[in-house]
């Protein structure tokens, strides 16, 4: 009878600890944020994961009624940003920005990452971006013909920069020669802008980019915009040829950027974030900047974390037939 007794009793006392657990989450997640959100960005300031961030958490915040500080953590292709986001209190408090290379592509790049894709919870799709291969402005080729002729007559001679082994912009590299059958030297860098800065100085032949970033600098001259991958023209450089007019329809490079939260972040506290991401791209604010950017909002039925994750499982088995040869002990 004693015995029974105690099993009920303790029952009872897990039931009443779960309720209160339940409650005491539920009302975290009613009052988050109290403070400000961190956002950590994989890359260096002024790259396009950089400045989609900065777009967006201004008007998340204005949607939460808090700030939300820019992190920058720069190095690996992104996988140093995403350990530190992997740590983090699962609270909300910390979130980051990623993308095809740094949420999908990494796991194959560097097999012994101390995160998974199981490490983060998705919040919600951002951005839609679109690639770009752009050389100096005094490269000897005149258009993406031009350019793959000099390539294969100079295996291995030309170098394109990009934010780094992992990064979007890598893989915009990698889908780029391998559909143009070329042999090209690819540098890493710790962020898009500085491998659009050597570009533009001399130092490297051209940069694989998003449009976010580098339609500027083709606009100003200092760079020449080769080719874009994408089915259509982009209005920011309406010269620019799609892969299709420029005769190589193989090269894609329509790439997402997403918000990701640490594992165990409140269910309810996700929703709020993905309430304010949605608020924010909606916003003429973030549609002007886009379409400035030659970036896209995610359609109204792509807002939801449940698209994101599909991207993600998609792009990681997808990167993992790419790049098995990039893989990394």
């Amino acid at each position: 009878m004693i015995a029974f007794v105690l099993k009920r009793l303790s029952a009872a006392v897990a039931v009443v600890a779960l309720s209160t657990a339940a409650f005491a989450t539920a009302a975290f997640a009613q009052d988050f944020p109290k403070r400000p959100v961190t956002m950590i960005v994989p890359f260096a300031a002024g790259g396009t994961s950089d400045v989609i961030a900065r777009t967006v958490a201004e008007q998340m915040g204005i949607a939460l009624g808090q700030t939300i500080v820019i992190e920058n953590v720069a190095g690996a292709g992104g996988s140093t940003a995403l350990a530190r986001a992997s740590r983090a209190e699962p609270d909300g408090y910390t979130i980051a920005i990623g993308n095809a290379g740094t949420n999908a592509a990494t796991y194959t790049i560097y097999p012994k990452l101390p995160f998974t894709p199981d490490s983060f919870v998705p919040i919600a799709m951002v951005a839609k971006t679109f690639g770009i291969i752009a050389v100096r402005k005094d490269f000897p080729a005149k258009d993406l013909k031009e350019f793959i002729a000099h390539a294969k007559a100079n295996p291995g001679k030309i170098n394109l920069g990009h934010a780094g082994v992992g990064s979007s912009n890598y893989l915009i590299c990698k889908s780029f020669i391998t559909a143009a059958g070329i042999d090209a030297t690819l540098v890493g860098y710790r962020g898009a802008a500085p491998a659009l800065t050597d570009a533009i100085g001399g130092q490297i032949d051209g940069v694989c980019d998003a449009a976010a970033s580098v339609s500027q600098s083709i606009n100003e001259k200092l760079a020449r915009g080769l080719v874009v991958g994408s089915t259509v023209r982009l209005a920011t450089v309406p010269d620019l040829p799609t892969s299709a007019e420029a005769g190589l329809p193989e090269f894609e490079a329509q790439g997402w950027n997403g918000l990701f939260a640490p594992k165990g972040t409140p269910p309810a506290v996700i929703a709020k974030l993905n309430a304010a991401a949605r608020t924010a791209v909606e916003t003429d604010a973030v549609k002007k900047r886009f379409a400035d950017l030659s970036t896209v909002a995610p359609d109204a039925d792509e807002h939801t974390p449940e698209v994101l994750q599909k991207l993600v499982t998609r792009d990681v088995e997808k990167y993992r037939k790419m790049l098995a040869e990039d893989s990394k002990p």
